[in-house]
């Protein structure tokens, strides 16, 4: 008679999810399929007629904020052998030049969006910033190295061209939120072993950066908030393909996965305490510490993903927009 070898035990249940922000909470039953929980491949056509729908009313004229900011865009070489790259620039019309520069990298869980979703024309607008928004091609049609190499692409020509554009090539900033926010850590990776351009910080919001999507707030907010387990699943995957969760991802697409993150520019990250990316947040900014590294780290309490975003005129969204400016001034001197 053979003897079966034991079942494993069942993996122990994810520990309950922190609340929401009340305020918080209560928008995001208004909000309803404007910010879905969870996505799967099969959503993905659909989640880009929705953004590209909204997108295509954000004029330049809207843009300009009444004139403030002169808009343009510019298609500049891409990476070799790869296309053109579009780049999105809004710089202020009055403010003596030449102005840091904020480059941009949009969110849409790399498989959605255009350089005009999220731009940060608050920040621009308070500061006197130029701001530069790259279109970086989308998964997964496009996979890893596509986008990250075409806005690494966009981040060459800006500091080659600066001056051209009202800005400072020695005060770029990089900044993202999600995919963005990790796209502009790995350009941050990237600019320190190529010995490209040296941004002097890097503004992470809510970032997306690591594919093995196995942190214990993962677990905790699967079906839960904005941008679940699910979801991210879907995003990686449509990155990576076969390679996600293996030992072979780049830290160039997941920089979670960089073993060195010593020499980096000053880090700004903020996530939301009840949403998938917390964990892998926290544990990035502790390791840039841990590196002897420089890092301002905001956990929101009860924040859902992208929530500032989303409910702008929420208590703890005026906190987080507030807080992200602070930074800023202090990093500028201004």
């Amino acid at each position: 008679m053979t003897t079966l070898p034991p079942s494993p035990p069942p993996a122990p249940p994810a520990p309950p999810a922190p609340p929401f922000d009340p305020e918080l909470a209560a928008a995001l039953v208004e909000l309803g399929d404007v910010a879905p929980t969870s996505a799967t491949p099969e959503d993905i056509p659909a989640a880009r007629e929705q953004i590209n729908a909204l997108v295509a009313l954000m004029t330049n004229d809207e843009l300009s904020c009444g004139g403030f900011f002169e808009v343009q865009e510019r298609a500049v070489p891409g990476p070799p052998g790869a296309p053109e790259v579009s780049l999105l620039i809004c710089r202020p019309t009055a403010a003596p030049g030449p102005r840091p520069i904020v480059y941009f990298t949009h969110p849409g869980g790399m498989v959605v969006g255009t350089n005009r979703l999220g731009l940060p024309l608050d920040w621009a607008k308070e500061l006197g910033l130029v701001v530069v928004s790259v279109e970086y091609r989308l998964a997964p049609e496009h996979p890893h190295p596509a986008p990250v190499e075409d806005c690494y692409a966009g981040l060459l020509w800006t500091a080659d061209h600066a001056k051209e554009i009202g800005g400072d090539p020695d005060r770029i900033i990089l900044a993202g939120g999600s995919a963005g926010g990790g796209l502009a850590a790995a350009l941050a990776l990237l600019a320190r072993d190529r010995r490209g351009p040296r941004p002097i910080g890097q503004l992470l919001m809510c970032p997306m950066l690591d594919d093995r999507n196995d942190t214990v707030s993962a677990h905790q907010m699967a079906g839960l908030g904005v941008w679940d387990r699910t979801a991210n699943e879907t995003g990686w995957n449509a990155l990576l393909g076969e390679a996600r969760g293996t030992d072979d991802v780049s830290p160039y697409a997941a920089p979670a996965r960089a073993d060195d993150l010593s020499d980096l520019p000053p880090a700004f990250i903020d996530v939301g305490s009840a949403e998938t990316f917390r964990d892998e947040d926290v544990t990035y900014a502790s390791r840039i510490w841990q590196a002897g590294g420089s890092a301002e780290l905001h956990v929101w309490p009860g924040g859902f993903h992208g929530f500032d975003g989303l409910v702008p005129q929420a208590a703890l969204s005026v906190d987080a927009q507030a807080a992200r400016l602070r930074w800023l001034r202090r990093l500028l001197g201004e």
